[in-house]
């Protein structure tokens, strides 16, 4: 997975879906079982890394709003 995927939150949340539907199934092996939490996680990381980004922009601009309230 590159560092610079486009692909939106949304999409990344389906693929974590699908992994969780996966490995709850039970037609995996042992090791197609780790590879696929193996991927949930990272999916995970890339999923957390987005919504941080987001917070700060929401911070960002709610921090804007309240410096217009008092001009």
């Amino acid at each position: 997975m590159a560092k610079n995927d486009k692909t939106s939150l949304e999409d990344k949340l389906h693929e974590l879906e699908k992994i969780i539907v996966e490995l709850e199934s039970d037609e995996l092996s042992l090791e197609g079982s780790i590879d696929k939490f193996e991927d949930g996680v990272k999916l995970y990381k890339v999923c957390k890394d987005k919504l941080g980004v987001v917070e700060k922009r929401i911070k960002v601009l709610t921090a804007e709003l309240k410096e217009e309230e008092y001009v």
